[in-house]
Protein backbone atom coordinates (compact mmCIF):
# COMPACT_ATOMS: atom_id res chain seq x y z
CA UNK A 1 0.00 0.00 0.00
CA UNK A 2 1.40 3.39 -1.05
CA UNK A 3 1.16 6.16 1.55
CA UNK A 4 2.31 9.77 1.78
CA UNK A 5 3.37 11.62 4.92
CA UNK A 6 4.42 15.22 5.50
CA UNK A 7 6.86 15.48 8.39
CA UNK A 8 8.00 18.61 10.26
CA UNK A 9 10.97 18.18 12.58
CA UNK A 10 11.97 20.78 15.13
CA UNK A 11 15.01 21.15 17.35
CA UNK A 12 18.67 21.37 16.37
CA UNK A 13 18.19 19.93 12.89
CA UNK A 14 20.02 22.39 10.62
CA UNK A 15 23.73 21.95 9.94
CA UNK A 16 23.87 18.34 11.16
CA UNK A 17 23.33 16.42 7.91
CA UNK A 18 19.64 15.82 8.54
CA UNK A 19 18.51 16.32 4.93
CA UNK A 20 21.31 14.18 3.48
CA UNK A 21 20.60 11.40 6.00
CA UNK A 22 16.89 11.38 5.13
CA UNK A 23 17.65 11.39 1.39
CA UNK A 24 20.06 8.45 1.66
CA UNK A 25 17.62 6.41 3.70
CA UNK A 26 14.78 7.25 1.32
CA UNK A 27 16.81 6.13 -1.69
CA UNK A 28 17.73 2.90 0.06
CA UNK A 29 14.10 2.13 0.85
CA UNK A 30 12.57 3.18 -2.47
CA UNK A 31 10.76 6.16 -0.94
CA UNK A 32 10.06 9.16 -3.17
CA UNK A 33 9.65 12.80 -2.17
CA UNK A 34 11.78 15.65 -0.91
CA UNK A 35 13.32 17.23 2.18
CA UNK A 36 14.22 20.86 2.90
CA UNK A 37 15.33 23.25 5.60
CA UNK A 38 12.71 25.84 6.46
CA UNK A 39 13.53 29.42 7.48
CA UNK A 40 11.97 28.84 10.91
CA UNK A 41 14.70 26.30 11.78
CA UNK A 42 12.65 23.16 11.14
CA UNK A 43 13.14 20.46 8.52
CA UNK A 44 10.18 19.51 6.32
CA UNK A 45 9.91 16.30 4.35
CA UNK A 46 7.34 14.70 2.08
CA UNK A 47 7.71 10.93 1.97
CA UNK A 48 5.79 8.69 -0.42
CA UNK A 49 6.08 4.95 -0.89
CA UNK A 50 5.29 1.59 0.67
CA UNK A 51 3.81 2.07 4.14
CA UNK A 52 6.54 0.17 6.03
CA UNK A 53 9.33 2.08 4.27
CA UNK A 54 7.71 5.47 4.88
CA UNK A 55 7.07 4.66 8.54
CA UNK A 56 10.70 3.62 9.01
CA UNK A 57 11.77 7.05 7.70
CA UNK A 58 9.30 8.80 9.99
CA UNK A 59 10.82 6.82 12.88
CA UNK A 60 14.31 7.93 11.79
CA UNK A 61 13.11 11.56 11.86
CA UNK A 62 12.21 11.13 15.53
CA UNK A 63 15.92 10.98 16.46
CA UNK A 64 17.77 12.09 13.30
CA UNK A 65 21.47 11.69 12.54
CA UNK A 66 24.30 12.03 15.03
CA UNK A 67 24.51 15.66 16.15
CA UNK A 68 20.80 16.35 15.79
CA UNK A 69 18.64 17.13 18.80
CA UNK A 70 15.05 16.42 17.80
CA UNK A 71 12.57 18.16 20.08
CA UNK A 72 9.35 17.59 18.16
CA UNK A 73 8.01 15.75 15.14
CA UNK A 74 4.67 16.48 13.53
CA UNK A 75 3.29 14.16 10.86
CA UNK A 76 0.25 14.38 8.67
CA UNK A 77 -1.16 11.98 6.11
CA UNK A 78 -1.73 13.17 2.56
CA UNK A 79 -3.03 11.56 -0.59
CA UNK A 80 -0.24 9.90 -2.61
CA UNK A 81 0.67 11.91 -5.70
CA UNK A 82 2.74 9.39 -7.67
CA UNK A 83 6.08 11.00 -6.85
CA UNK A 84 9.28 9.55 -8.33
CA UNK A 85 12.81 10.02 -7.02
CA UNK A 86 13.94 11.95 -3.97
CA UNK A 87 15.44 15.42 -3.82
CA UNK A 88 17.03 17.72 -1.30
CA UNK A 89 15.59 21.20 -1.72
Amino acid sequence: MIVRRRVLVGGRVHGVGFRVSVARRAAGRGVAGWVRNRPDGTVEAVLEGEAAAVESLVDFCRHGPRGAVVERVETSAEEPDGLHGFEIR
